[in-house]
């Protein structure tokens, strides 16, 4: 295995006060971890946006990290995204994940706001173009629900890196192929920014084979089989570390140096494979809050 890999986490804001209970057990777990940033999501349709702000400003100012909040076209004017943005920026925050965001709750399809942006790419040179950010996106080793396949996937990334944004980070995956490929097909397409993979240690296997139909992630047959025979065996959470920690192996091994885990507000197990690793608590960031 290679040096220890840059590391950054995935955190949603809670919506129920036992949620928010986990959200800061969550970080305080992890931000011993030293992350180079830490994402807040945003819920479909904007139903987070202020939980989202709010979970924002507590990170940043508690545990000193440093916070990419998420931000979408849906359900809003141009000028309404521009002002959460800069109510971001005025909270101390320089980084966004700029996301074309998911359909409302209902509805089958994105459609943009009449006076809104109609796609992440409007929405990334927007933000660029105030000067104030650094840009990330989100990018697809597998094809988007939305799209006709990967080289679509590849070209649009290629347009919003093009529009200002300055990274990517995939879509969680199962095996380490589908990301070199990825990986190699961005390259040959003249995309020189940084490709993040969205790793996601896997809590309970029937949550994450619904997770996956959802995003139109491949579950390989063979991974199916061996967390039919983990959870009969009781050896589920075992499984999912070994095999978590392997595929980061495996993708350090072909020179990516940079992981992103989608920790589902669940911190036990990104700590574990972040440990095996070498990632450690770095001294002096224990007890930050």
């Amino acid at each position: 295995m290679s040096k220890t890999p840059n590391i950054s986490f995935e955190f949603f804001p809670p919506q129920t006060l036992d949620a928010s209970f986990r959200l800061w057990d969550t970080v305080q777990t992890l931000a011993p971890l030293a992350p180079k940033f830490v994402s807040v999501t945003y819920g479909a349709g904007g139903t987070t946006r202020k939980l989202t702000h709010e979970a924002v400003g507590a990170i940043g100012k508690n545990y000193g990290l440093n916070v990419a909040a998420h931000l979408t076209c849906v359900d809003a004017t141009r000028a309404e995204t521009l002002e959460i943005a800069d109510s971001y920026f005025d909270a101390g925050v320089t980084e966004i994940v700029a996301l074309r965001g998911d359909a409302p709750k209902g509805a089958e399809k994105f459609t943009p706001h009449p006076e809104g942006f109609a796609s992440s790419v409007e929405l990334v040179e927007a933000l660029a173009a105030t000067g104030k950010f650094k840009v990330r996106v989100g990018a697809y080793p597998e094809p988007h629900p939305d799209s006709a396949d990967t080289m679509a996937d590849v070209r649009f990334l290629k347009r919003k890196i093009d529009a200002g944004a300055s990274s990517a980070m995939t879509q969680f995956f199962f095996e380490a192929e589908t990301f070199l490929r990825f990986r190699d097909a961005c390259a040959r397409e003249g995309i020189t920014a940084p490709i993040i993979p969205g790793i996601l240690p896997i809590q309970s296997w029937a949550g994450t084979k619904k997770f996956a139909a959802r995003c139109g992630t491949k579950v390989p047959a063979w991974l199916d089989e061996a967390f039919t025979a983990a959870i009969r065996d009781g050896r589920e959470e075992l499984l999912a570390t070994a095999l978590c920690t392997e595929l980061c192996d495996t993708l350090m091994a072909e020179g990516v140096e940079d992981l992103h885990f989608y920790t589902l507000n669940k911190p036990h197990l990104t700590r574990e494979v972040c440990h095996a690793l070498g990632v450690n608590p770095q001294v002096g960031l224990q007890n930050v809050a």
